[in-house]
């Protein structure tokens, strides 16, 4: 939180009501009479025609594809500058210049990455087409800036006492940079798995697997010739790192590591980017044998933090020859998720390992150098002056230094116990432009050419589904995922010698991917999507396959399917792992003598009731999912802790827990039962002790308080909104959630990190559903600040217009910006 003294709270708050008033712009007329105004623009090669619906999302009609980006970025600016802006920052590492010391570990941290620096080499590596588009959203942005003085600035510039800088095609580079560090696999996993080399081998590769019974697969099958692929090695890739941790090292190792964590948090969540396990999300598609309409039918609905604004902007796109619409991230061209004239498609993380770390051997003698296979050699060392705001009463800034040093492999990220670590990461090739290839994903008209499009996608692997108007259905996993000389990169490796060295990328033809499947149903959630049988490594780490599952079964549910059968699905809070987790524990429990139970624990009756009776659905008022929840999460932290040990379990992050948890209780083997217990009945009274006494905390006493909405609030929260007084204009009050996206078992709908949902049919694009929480606006004075949120919390699912008669139906207010 940013800390201001009184004096300047209030002058603040006098300055946000000023922001307001001078920001509040008019409200839209009725849809019949659409109001009509013009703006001269220099920039422009002709007139482009923005019109807005009842929701303010833009609708952009240009005579040509620079005009058309131009006023993308103009419109995006418009609604978004403050967070696109804020994003900028972020990557670049310049927060502390408007917020002082409060984010200069963040902003270290980014300097470290080399954000800005790579972005502008990235630049000089661009397509002419790509670079086209960039320069002319880049224009269209800063046009828009060019038009405004002390009173129009969004109230957060006018609040900081700052002004926003031209934009640059960099910046919309930057940008995606923030996206790859969100939706790649944490370099921290590798040293915590280190940390963790105590382990005996057998206890490790069960805490770690990535095998459960609800598996969902998409390409291959378990063939357990191969099994051993799926268990982290270790071997000998850094077995003298290995030899020297001893406990203290180990202890001093996680702590850094959960600082880390914090940190990374702390950043991520200021931007609606964070998620716990990894960003999850989940999108699936039916062949036309499988839909009402005969032909296919998408959905997606990415999960990330809920934040205000939200992380993506609608936008409808057109020109000659060329539509598009769907939404995008501010700052970025074009469209990243939906659909045009003739395909529709939509993302999920895949999440494979494309970041591996080094332990590096520096010379006693000369610090600088570092051990190479063919002797010692210099290390690089940059400089990076980061300015920090002295006061937030002014705006004077002083200079901090902070060195870094690179090695062959990549930055210096993590010294620890006296070693230091180098990060090799895909996203730090100065070749990959994480936004680029949506420029021909946007243009795309069949598979042949959406897969070539997919081709040159070099973001963090997403796994992206396909539908077409010709009726074909699809799925690709596409990205740049390392083969490595030995290992898979599960730990670090020794940087003095080629055991670790990246010899190529899978090729995109051996990718994982499937085209009309015999079944006409694709789903993926963040699960693992490979059985056995698939040949390369992608990771050991997947999301847990409760949310696949539940789709998957529903939709085999019925024969066919209409979008609202796919809305409901999206809105299902049925868990899977929680209601797994209830009947096993009901079973083992009420098997117990009675009177023993009521010795060792009072509220036996209480617990065995929410047990049976919850039906498995996460819903506000529930109270079996709010003890179910927190009697999970005691019996996952206790078996885990019998594994690792207490401390460590308190900062252990590992990605499959879930599922080393489930098979615990269902197998209830001797040897995963923490040694205080005599049986797992006792144990799982000892964890709905912890339930009750946690719930007591909060909620309180009152049990027939204990509900899932009073333990799990939906947040939208806004940079500013914990500031006092002035920050209250951004605040949009908590509500009771809906759905869960980890503690109870996650569910399809994960509750407000729903950040968008998306419902396609392409047998009529204008039945196209899509909505984003929870507005188009960034600007809380503005009607469309949050006024998707209505229908996001009731899972209703507004038609977002496609066909030129439809958008014009749908305005209600039109904009020419004419040539000046």
């Amino acid at each position: 939180m940013i800390k201001f003294d009184r004096l300047l709270t209030l002058l603040l708050a006098v300055s946000l009501l000023v922001c307001v008033v001078h920001a509040t712009p008019a409200q839209a007329p009725p849809a019949s009479t659409p109001n009509v105004s013009s703006l001269k623009i220099a920039g422009l090669r002709a007139t482009v025609t923005v019109r807005r619906d009842g929701r303010g999302v833009p609708y952009i009609e240009a005579a040509n594809e620079d005009d058309l980006y131009f006023a993308q970025g103009y419109v995006t600016a418009s609604d978004r500058l403050w967070q696109m802006d804020l994003l900028r920052r972020t990557a670049r590492g310049e927060l502390s210049e408007i917020f002082g010391r409060a984010t200069l570990e963040e902003d270290k941290r980014r300097r470290i990455y080399g954000f800005a620096r790579l972005s502008q080499a990235t630049e000089r590596n661009l397509a002419p087409d790509v670079r086209r588009v960039l320069a002319a959203y880049a224009k269209g942005v800063n046009a828009f800036i060019q038009t405004l003085d002390e009173k129009s600035l969004p109230p957060e510039f006018r609040l900081l006492g700052v002004r926003p800088r031209a934009w640059q095609i960099a910046d919309s580079l930057v940008v995606g940079k923030i996206f790859a560090e969100l939706l790649s696999r944490p370099w921290r996993a590798d040293i915590e798995r280190l940390a963790l080399s105590d382990i005996p081998p057998a206890k490790l590769r069960a805490l770690t697997t990535d095998e459960s019974p609800f598996d969902v697969f998409v390409v291959g099958n378990d063939d357990k010739t191969r099994s051993a692929a799926s268990t982290i090695s270790s071997g000998d890739k850094a077995a003298n790192a290995v030899a020297m941790f001893d406990d203290g090292a180990r202890r001093d190792v996680l702590r850094q590591l959960a600082e880390i964590d914090e940190l990374t948090a702390r950043a991520q969540q200021r931007l609606g980017l964070y998620g716990e396990a990894l960003a999850a999300s989940n999108n699936w598609v039916v062949a036309g044998k499988r839909s009402a309409s005969g032909k296919p039918l998408l959905a997606n609905d990415p999960h990330l933090p809920a934040s205000a604004p939200s992380i993506w902007y609608m936008a409808h796109l057109s020109a000659p020859n060329f539509r598009v619409t769907g939404v995008t991230a501010a700052g970025a061209p074009g469209i990243i998720i939906g659909h045009n004239e003739r395909v529709a498609w939509g993302v999920t993380n895949t999440g494979p390992d494309v970041q591996d770390v080094y332990l590096e051997t520096f010379d006693d003698a000369n610090p600088r150098r570092y051990k190479t296979p063919n002797g010692f050699a210099d290390a690089e060392i940059r400089q990076e002056e980061i300015k920090v705001r002295k006061s937030l009463t002014a705006p004077e800034t002083e200079s901090v230094t902070l060195e870094v040093t690179v090695t062959r492999h990549g930055p210096v990220v993590f010294e620890a116990a006296g070693k230091r670590y180098a990060l090799r990461w895909t996203a730090l090739d100065s070749q990959r432009a994480e936004f680029a290839a949506f420029y021909k994903i946007n243009r795309a008209t069949n598979w042949q050419s959406f897969t070539r499009a997919l081709s040159v996608y070099s973001g963090s692997m997403q796994n992206f589904v396909y539908a077409d108007r010709a009726g074909h259905i699809g799925y690709y996993a596409a990205g740049f995922v390392p083969m490595r000389k030995t290992g898979d990169g599960s730990v670090p490796y020794d940087g003095a010698t080629d055991a670790g060295e990246w010899t190529d990328f899978i090729p995109f033809a051996e990718l994982p991917h499937v085209y009309d499947p015999p079944s006409g149903i694709i789903v993926t959630a963040n699960n693992r999507i490979i059985g056995r049988s698939y040949k390369h490594f992608l990771t050991n780490s997947w999301a847990a396959p409760y949310r696949a599952r539940r789709i998957y079964d529903l939709l085999n549910a019925k024969p066919k399917h209409d979008l609202t059968d796919f809305a409901r699905i999206q809105y299902d809070v049925y868990s899977v792992g929680g209601k797994f987790f209830a009947d096993e524990a009901y079973k083992i429990l009420s098997m117990r003598d009675a009177t023993t139970d009521r010795e060792a624990m009072p509220h036996i009756d209480l617990t065995l009731k929410l047990l049976q009776t919850w039906n498995g659905e996460i819903t506000p008022d529930s109270r079996g999912a709010a003890f179910v929840s927190n009697m999970r999460t005691a019996f996952r932290a206790r078996v885990v802790a019998a594994v690792i040990g207490a401390e460590r379990a308190k900062s252990y992050r590992g990605a499959n827990v879930e599922n080393f948890a489930d098979m615990v209780l269902r197998t209830q083997e001797r040897e995963w039962l923490p040694k205080e217990f005599s049986s797992y009945a006792d144990l799982l009274i000892a964890c709905a002790r912890d339930a009750h006494a946690e719930l007591t905390r909060q909620p309180g006493a009152d049990e027939t308080k204990w509900t899932w909405g009073a333990t799990s609030k939906a947040r939208f929260p806004h940079p500013l909104a914990s500031v006092p007084i002035f920050g209250t204009p951004f605040v949009i009050e908590p509500f009771a959630q809906r759905g869960s996206g980890f503690a109870a078992g996650a569910t399809v709908n994960v509750g407000a990190n729903v950040s968008m949902r998306l419902l396609s049919d392409t047998g009529d694009w204008d039945k196209t559903r899509q909505i984003i929480a929870p507005g188009q606006s960034g600007n809380p004075a503005s009607p469309h600040w949050k006024d998707q949120l209505g229908d996001w919390q009731s899972g209703a699912t507004p038609v977002f217009p496609f066909t030129a008669e439809a958008v014009r139906g749908a305005a209600r207010s039109v904009l020419r910006l004419e040539a000046k």
